[in-house]
Formats: structure tokens, sequence, C-alpha cells
């Protein structure tokens, strides 16, 4: 949570910095990717710097990994409930409790790592078909460069 002092953005410089459009945020806002963002008394959003590492993160993971904004939302949120497991592992907490904050983490980090994993296998899938077709178009170059000498051979 920000802090009252803490500078706040409005929602054109906040495109400016993470590179997407206005329309974005309030989509992004809409589906839950962004919370709500404090608002003005003319009702202009005030964004804080965490919204734009916020939005940071959502780009770098469609871009690494192109998957749905929803998949994403459950990546960034995880990232948000490991952050605060971390800050809570360190205090004074008994075996039982940070055993269950170690237990959750766990669990966060399992739905992290399947859908990059799923992604990775569809990668994966699709590199392979594209070295079949490519295995297949440079056997038939070979061939055609094979009938060409041949014809060539012929002609003489």
């Amino acid at each position: 949570m920000p802090d009252a002092n803490e500078a706040y953005l409005q929602i054109g410089e906040v495109a400016d910095r993470t590179g997407v459009t206005q329309r974005t945020l309030r989509f992004y806002e809409e589906k839950g990717l962004l919370k709500p963002p404090t608002r003005m008394e003319g009702g202009f959003r005030l964004y804080f710097e965490e919204d734009v590492q916020r939005v940071e993160r959502i780009r770098r993971l469609q871009r690494l990994l192109g998957i749905t904004l929803a998949e994403i939302k459950e990546m960034v949120e995880a990232e948000e409930v490991l952050a605060g497991l971390r800050a809570q592992c360190c205090s004074g907490a008994d075996v039982v409790e940070k055993r269950r904050q170690v237990q959750t983490a766990i669990e966060v980090v399992e739905k992290q790592y399947a859908i990059v994993r799923q992604r990775a296998e569809q990668i994966q899938e699709a590199k392979a078909q594209l070295e079949e077709f490519l295995k297949s178009f440079q056997q038939r170059m070979t061939d055609l460069e094979q009938l060409a000498q041949e014809a060539t051979v012929a002609r003489r």
C-alpha cells in the first residue's frame, strides 16, 4: 500500500512509462489485473509506483510467455502472495505457522510453474513441427537439386 507521502502519477504518465495505452490501463483495472486506483475529486485516476511495477510485470509476462490475461493475473497475484509470505517468514512465528507459510508458498509456485510448463510444452510442440517442415523442405530441395543435375547431364 502506498504511503501518504508517496508521489502519485496520472493515467497518462503511467501509460507513457509502461508503454501501454490509457485504454489498456482501464482494461487491466476492469479485468482485475490492476487494483482500482485512488481518484482525485474530479475523478482522475491516481497511480503509485507499485502500480507501475505491476503493469511492467504484466507486460513482461505477456512478452516472455505469451499467456492469457487470466493467467497473467494469476501469476502477478501469486508474486504478491509470495512477497507477503517472505515478509512474514522473518517474523517470530512458531514452527507450525512457518510450515503453513512455506506450504502456501509451495502451492503458489506450483501454480505458476504449471502455467509456465504448459506454455513451454506448447512452444516445444511448435518447434518440433517447424523442425519437421524444415527437414521436409530441405529434403525436397536436395531432391530437386539432384533432378536438376541429372537433367543437365542428360542434355550433354
